[in-house]
C-alpha cells in the first residue's frame, strides 16, 4: 500500500466514523441574507467613492476656472524699479 492510499484510507475512516453535526434549518437563508448585505454595503461604498471623486473634480474645475492658475501673474505685483 502506498503512502497516498494509506492517507486516503485514514481520511475516509475519519469521515465515516464521526457523526456529522446537524446544520440549522435556516443556514442557507442566513447565508443569502449576509451575502445580500455585503453586496449592498459594497455598492454603497462604491457609490460614495464615485460621489466624492466627482465632487473633488468639480471643485478643482471651479477653482481653476475662477483663479486661472495657468495665467501669468499681473505686472502690478512686481516691485517698482527705482534708481536704475
Amino acid at each position: 500500500m502506498s503512502g497516498w492510499d494509506r492517507k486516503e484510507d485514514e481520511v475516509r475512516q475519519l469521515l465515516e466514523a464521526r457523526p456529522r453535526p446537524a446544520l440549522p434549518w435556516d443556514l442557507a437563508d442566513r447565508a443569502a441574507a449576509r451575502g445580500q448585505r455585503a453586496l449592498r454595503r459594497r455598492r454603497a461604498v462604491r457609490l460614495a467613492t464615485w460621489v466624492v471623486l466627482l465632487a473633488a473634480l468639480f471643485a478643482v474645475t471651479v477653482w481653476a476656472a475662477l483663479t486661472e492658475p495657468w495665467a501669468p501673474p499681473p505686472r502690478s505685483t512686481t516691485p517698482p524699479l527705482d534708481g536704475w
